[in-house]
Parts: structure tokens; C-alpha cells; sequence
């Protein structure tokens, strides 16, 4: 599995979600770092791979580490878009791009994922944290209540 670099795109007391093709879940926009590409550089082209937004770094969130072999290294950071357009297009990559309220997150949003958007909306300085949010329970838990979706993604 690739280190992933994660783009937290604010607007307007809304956080922008994308809803992957492969996987109807609605997550951060980011993806896999590229051999030779700094994790800065991962971010900035993964969120206009999948948003189709150009985007500038405001600061890093944190980098989040693997306590096991479920996951590989992540790098949150905070983004800013240089436009919004009235109207967002899905991508490529994406089923859906939307902006959402944060106190009206859709269901389907990657539990990982709201804690990244949980330690960038607490504005603390950038760190180091441990994946325990992912673990083989918890795997297995999402298995139990999402067979179908995690069926798809065993098959993408």
C-alpha cells in the first residue's frame, strides 16, 4: 500500500467530499504518493485529480502512522481552493464532489477520515499520530455492517 497525501478543502463552514467511483463511501479527497513526489505534491494533484480544484497548502495537519499492516503512512493537510465555481463536477476519479456542513456529514463518510477532519478543525500544530482507528475489529465491524461496500472494494 502507497503513503497517501490528504487534502481538507474548507468553504464556508463546509468541508468538500468526494464520493469514490469504485466505492460509494464519501471521503477526503487524496490518493497515493507517486515515486519521487514530495507528499505536498501528492496532495496539491490528487485534489485536482478528484475535485478538479487547484488548491494551495495552508498547513499540515499532521502525519498519521500505521500500528499495523492495514494501512500505510498519511499526510493531512489543510487546503485552500484558488476558486470555488458555482458548480462541482464529478471527476475522473470521483462519483461526486460536494461540499458539506460539518455538523451534517454524510453517513457514508470514512471513519478514518473523520479523524483527520476531527484534528484539523482542533487548529493544533502539526504531529505525529497513530492509526488506531485501524484495526482488525474495526475492519471487521465494517465488514459485518457493510458487506456490499466492502465486497466492491475488495473487487476494485
Amino acid at each position: 500500500m502507497k503513503e497517501a497525501a490528504i487534502a481538507i478543502i474548507f468553504f464556508n463552514e463546509n468541508v468538500l467530499l468526494v464520493k469514490r467511483r469504485d466505492v460509494p463511501v464519501w471521503v477526503l479527497p487524496g490518493g497515493g504518493i507517486d515515486a519521487g513526489e514530495t507528499p505536498e505534491i501528492a496532495c496539491i494533484r490528487e485534489a485536482k485529480e478528484e475535485t478538479g480544484l487547484d488548491v494551495t497548502i495552508v498547513r499540515k495537519v499532521g502525519t498519521w502512522l500505521p500500528i499495523n499492516k492495514l494501512g500505510s503512512a498519511a499526510f493531512v493537510f489543510e487546503c485552500q481552493s484558488v476558486t470555488i465555481p458555482d458548480v462541482l463536477e464529478e471527476q475522473e476519479e470521483s462519483a461526486e464532489v460536494a461540499f458539506f456542513a460539518l455538523d451534517n456529514l454524510p453517513k457514508t463518510f470514512f471513519f478514518l477520515h473523520r479523524t483527520w477532519l476531527k484534528a484539523a478543525l482542533e487548529n493544533k500544530p502539526s504531529r505525529v499520530y497513530l492509526m488506531h482507528d485501524l484495526t482488525y475489529w474495526r475492519v471487521i465491524k465494517t465488514l459485518l455492517c457493510h458487506p456490499i461496500l466492502c465486497l466492491k472494494y475488495l473487487l476494485s
